[in-house]
């Protein structure tokens, strides 16, 4: 039986409250991420109960218990004490997806230190941009990432501590680094948790804008309180289950519901540290019956495109519950999940900045394929007219997303940036970025980035509209839609598109794509344009950078590029 009931039930009843009493919150308490997400699970008896089987090249496994989680959690907030750190100084972790970056992210929290966590894959100026930004303190690595960071050392003063967790004595270590081995460490059975507060931060995630440098939003330990709850209502988690969360921790995903959820909820997740293939996934599910999966919508499109058949070579009957983050999800994308694993994808919406799920697809409601849902019970939102920032009252209309402030994970301030941080507030609103429009049913729907909308005659156009149309094309893999200067129309629509195998770029279906979109949404929303591409610019996170292309059309700097997929 699914956790989340009936859901105007839930809406008139609910309190955050209800989360605090689960989690045993008292206000003026301690209360540390770290130790709710591993030693009270074992104070609950649960300590060996399998908290983390990962997986990565060359066939290479490790399982660990929750007393594992626990122990060697304390190991590494011991080790990092033994360093110097201590609460609120910074520490980065850089790594793949290894059981270090898991497990090292808890023990930061446990001494009171902000966790920093950043994709494996940055440059090392990218890189040097967000340690100097943040004046972090420590950085935890693997080998084939300290070059990278060899390279702007003598830049930042303030990282006192290069820690290493694979070095294999081979090269020499440098001024700054030391070698530290989780496993093989001396096991700490007890820490002394830092009393860390509701309001003591906790996690400083960086989001990329339209322009300027990246900005570190900053969470604090009372994000736990609707991370929790989101994950055990809208992921519908439960003890027995096996959890598969495919974000990377570079991203507020993978550590609010990659990490937190659910080790808070003392369930056993996989993590698959491979690269992508349909085969490899679909075999990761099969071998470790993984019941619930969180996925994008990027991955998604990628196993549609790998086709229908390669499903059937595998027995993914283990599942029962999937969602989908990273941005909104195609009508299409939902019912192939249907068609192919009996189940549809749910749609969930929520940013960096808002730390836990806002507008999503319940387990025991029903979904409409494109929508994005409903408000979590607790969360109020509005569509915001662009100029007043008041509520729009009639269905239909395109606004601004709008949260009124004061759930317990949205962001505290941008590091060091108070002034961007308080723009994002107008009329008591916390504004995201985004247009949708509700209907009838009070269903969300989104409809662009703000500076997404195209504005072609007077006339809005939802670029994910486009996109998703554009994908129910049969020679289309995976589209972008923006705008291009038009000397009549102010803007009309330009489409990117990659195809699929067996297809060639041509005028004729250059034209067949344009009256596809013609009969299937309308003449304002067909693209004027179509770029046939080889690929989109993406983050690492699967997420297209329309911006990257709409920055091309218009002539304008494209800005940070710095979590773009193949930016070194």
């Amino acid at each position: 039986m699914a956790h989340f009931g009936n859901y105007e039930e839930h809406c008139r009843d609910f309190s955050w409250s209800i989360s605090e009493r689960e989690l045993e919150y008292q206000e003026g308490r301690p209360f540390n991420i770290g130790w709710h997400c591993s030693d009270r699970i074992c104070l609950q008896g649960k300590g060996n109960r399998t908290a983390l089987i990962w997986e990565g090249l060359g066939d290479k496994r490790k399982e660990y218990t929750y007393t594992d989680l626990r122990i060697r959690s304390n190991v590494v907030g011991h080790h990092l004490r033994s360093l110097g750190i201590r609460a609120e100084d910074r520490v980065c972790l850089f790594m793949d997806k290894i059981p270090e970056l898991y497990i090292g992210f808890l023990g930061v929290l446990k001494i009171g230190a902000i966790a920093q966590p950043l994709f494996s894959a940055f440059g090392d100026e990218s890189l040097f941009v967000r340690l100097d930004n943040a004046q972090t303190s420590a950085i935890i690595t693997q080998r084939k990432h300290v070059p990278k960071i060899r390279k702007i050392i003598d830049r930042l003063p303030s990282l006192k501590h290069i820690i290493i967790v694979d070095h294999d004595g081979r090269k020499e270590l440098k001024e700054r680094e030391t070698a530290f081995d989780m496993d093989s460490a001396p096991a700490v059975e007890s820490l002394d948790i830092h009393p860390t507060h509701a309001e003591s931060p906790s996690v400083l995630h960086y989001t990329s804008g339209t322009t300027g440098q990246p900005k570190g939003v900053k969470h604090v330990h009372y994000s736990l309180i609707s991370q929790y709850l989101t994950t055990k209502w809208v992921l519908d988690l439960h003890d027995d289950d096996i959890y598969w969360c495919t974000a990377d921790p570079g991203w507020v995903t993978g550590t609010s519901y990659g990490i937190i959820g659910p080790f808070s909820m003392g369930v056993t997740q996989c993590v698959m540290d491979i690269g992508f293939s349909a085969d490899a996934w679909y075999q990761f599910i099969e071998r470790h019956r993984i019941t619930v999966w969180y996925s994008a919508p990027t991955a998604i499109r990628s196993l549609m495109k790998a086709g229908d058949a390669v499903v059937k070579k595998y027995d993914l009957s283990s599942l029962r519950h999937l969602a989908s983050v990273g941005e909104p999800l195609n009508a299409e994308a939902v019912i192939w999940g249907q068609k192919v694993f009996g189940l549809p994808f749910h749609d969930t919406f929520w940013q960096t900045e808002t730390g836990s799920m806002m507008i999503t697809n319940y387990p025991t409601m029903p979904i409409k394929p494109g929508s994005m849902g409903k408000p979590f019970p607790g969360i109020t939102a509005a569509v915001l007219n662009i100029n007043t920032f008041e509520p729009m009252s009639e269905p239909g209309q395109i606004g601004l997303i709008g949260f009124k402030p004061g759930w317990p994970s949205m962001m505290r301030t941008y590091w060091n940036n108070e002034a961007t941080y308080r723009a994002k507030f107008k009329n008591g609103w916390y504004l995201s970025g985004d247009r949708a429009r509700t209907d009838a049913d009070g269903y969300w729907w989104f409809v662009g980035r703000d500076d997404d909308v195209i504005n072609t005659g007077g006339h809005l156009v939802s670029p994910f509209e486009v996109e998703s149309a554009l994908l129910e094309h049969p020679a289309v893999a995976e589209s972008a839609v923006v705008s291009k200067p038009d000397e009549v129309n102010m803007e009309v629509v330009k489409a990117f598109v990659t195809l699929k195998s067996g297809y060639q770029p041509s005028k004729d279906l250059e034209l067949e794509i344009m009256n596809f979109i013609r009969k299937k949404l309308s003449p304002l929303a067909m693209p004027q344009e179509t770029e046939f591409v080889d690929g989109l610019p993406k983050t690492r996170s699967g997420k297209i950078m329309r911006r990257i292309l709409h920055a091309q059309e218009w002539g304008e700097e494209i800005g940070d590029t710095s979590t773009l997929e193949n930016d070194d």
